[in-house]
């Protein structure tokens, strides 16, 4: 049997710490509205997510939250338990909407749990233009746009 798995919020340089331990391909965010932990029935860290303002220009409208990060150790359920945590309490903070991404090779497993649904999909492409030249950072994939599929 599963042990009981418990959300609290973590520090953003625990998260991160957590995130450079795990992530397989993002490194720590730089900063966040809030961030979550997920542990386990001994007091074990076994996932956080990182919460902050949206990547996306056009998305940053002061009502939307973006989960930036999600890491787990592998734990069954500890990603999809900090994705509906994430909604519940974006929603408890007053954002009506929350997004995340992920890579299109990537199944989406953990968010079609927590209630997730994809509703758009990002063309990858490079970060870096003439105008501003940017260190690509990869994978360069095209990316699907998942909001929960509760309304706020």
């Amino acid at each position: 049997m599963q042990s009981r798995l418990v959300i609290r919020t973590i520090s953003l340089r625990d998260a991160n710490a957590f995130i450079d331990a795990v992530h397989r391909h993002h490194k720590p965010v730089v900063g966040h509205k809030f961030s979550l932990s997920v542990i386990d029935a001994e007091g074990k860290v076994r996932g956080v997510a990182t919460v902050g303002r949206p990547v996306a220009r056009h998305r940053d409208d002061g009502i939307t939250l973006e989960v930036t990060r999600v890491a787990t150790d592998g734990c069954p359920n500890a990603c999809s338990a900090l994705y509906g945590a994430a909604w519940r309490a974006a929603k408890a903070l007053g954002y009506a909407r929350l997004g995340t991404y992920t890579l299109e090779s990537e199944p989406g497993t953990s968010l079609r749990a927590a209630g997730w649904r994809p509703v758009h999909v990002v063309r990858g492409r490079s970060w870096s233009a003439p105008s501003r030249r940017r260190n690509d950072r990869l994978p360069l994939e095209d990316k699907i746009l998942w909001e929960p599929h509760q309304p706020a």
